[in-house]
């Protein structure tokens, strides 16, 4: 199976659902247009003619169940996904295909694997929260840093982007997380996720040349911290954002990204920089690219063309660096990121052991 399938795309109107339609479209899939709002599902078939337009709702189980009949797979790029994901994966689970998501929210991929992982394992049927920039780039890049090491005593995700025009949907998704937060952080330590009320530190991080040093906020908690420790035995994960993008993405009037190129890209660049260390050796991975919400289509559909063509190693609940090769899955990106990766690649008998689990917040004890 693979290119020439139908893949529901629910959210399909949406900014990031755009770039998703546009990709499956590229690689030879069918994309079916679905959504809550039939306006805007119409509107965006106009300029997709022949693609079919099924609208759905969250609270209309029915009307899921219809979006993604027939479908080979779904790919669900609507937020704030505390409100869509459980939905749309009940229906898949229905219609027995694979589900893929975009989410960032740190809290709604901790539900997907808590609330769905007995049932996806236990019904062979394969579920990928995060498959996005934020997730499943940092997950993916991890894993290949991790090489043949099966432990690490820590893992550092740092983000630097030029800027950070976020579109309506981060908005509300963030809306959406610090209202279940009630205004604590949340961060990944000593093996577990946790709510902190302390204020997030600035400092130095050392990226590679040319960037070199900037200023970033410690532990701007992004999806990573959910999909890395899912299956790496890594207790600390720490993720960190560019003080100019951490600035961008709360101010009030920072305005939603702008195209300037024939694919719809913003201006906006990218370096993802991961390191692992343990003991006193540490690796790094490294991607670059333009735009985190274009960069997440080919990144779900990737994901989808691997899992409908059989390139995976387990079903269930699972993070991207657990079902995929890694550092094969990154390479095939080469169009859209460059990477660099620790070398060799390890043998299979060699690769990280997995410890799943199934990542839920907790809070202190006080």
């Amino acid at each position: 199976m693979g290119p020439g399938q139908t893949v529901t795309v629910f959210g399909a109107y949406g900014h990031t659902g755009r770039f998703v339609v546009a990709e499956l479209h590229r690689r030879g899939f069918v994309p079916v247009l679905s959504g809550r709002d039939e306006v805007k599902l119409k509107a965006l078939a106009a300029s997709h003619p022949g693609l079919e337009v099924r609208p759905a709702s969250v609270d209309d189980p029915d009307s899921l169940d219809r979006a993604l009949a027939g479908a080979a797979a779904v790919v669900n790029s609507a937020g704030p996904f505390a409100t869509t994901a459980a939905p749309v994966i009940e229906a898949a689970l229905r219609a027995g295909i694979p589900y893929v998501d975009v989410a960032a929210e740190i809290e709604a991929n901790a539900d997907t694997f808590t609330h769905f992982a007995d049932r996806a394992r236990a019904a062979g049927a394969v579920v990928v929260p995060a498959m996005a920039f934020f997730g499943g780039l940092g997950d993916l890049l991890a894993t290949a840093a991790m090489g043949d090491w099966t432990a690490a005593d820590e893992a550092h995700v740092a983000y630097a982007l030029s800027g950070w025009q976020p579109t309506d949907g981060t908005r509300t998704a963030g809306a959406v997380s610090r209202q279940r937060r009630g205004g604590a952080r949340v961060v990944y330590r000593n093996g577990r996720l946790d709510y902190v009320d302390d204020e997030a530190t600035t400092f130095q991080w050392p990226f590679p040349e040319p960037l070199g040093s900037r200023a970033v906020v410690g532990e701007f908690t992004m999806a990573d911290v959910v999909t890395i420790p899912s299956h790496l035995r890594i207790p600390d994960v720490r993720t960190h954002m560019s003080a100019e993008a951490a600035r961008d993405v709360v101010a009030p009037d920072t305005p939603t990204p702008a195209a300037v190129d024939e694919h719809g890209r913003s201006a906006q660049t990218f370096l993802v920089d991961v390191v692992v260390r343990s003991g006193g050796t540490e690796r790094r991975a490294v991607a670059r690219g333009q735009d985190i919400y274009a960069v997440t289509a080919p990144l779900a559909v990737e994901a989808v063309h691997r899992i409908l063509t059989g390139q995976t190693r387990t079903v269930g609940v699972v993070s991207a660096g657990e079902i995929f090769d890694a550092a094969d899955f990154l390479h095939a990106l080469s169009s859209h990121l460059s990477v660099e990766l620790p070398a060799p690649a390890p043998t299979a008998a060699a690769r990280p052991t997995t410890s799943p689990r199934t990542p839920s917040i907790v809070k202190p004890t006080s």
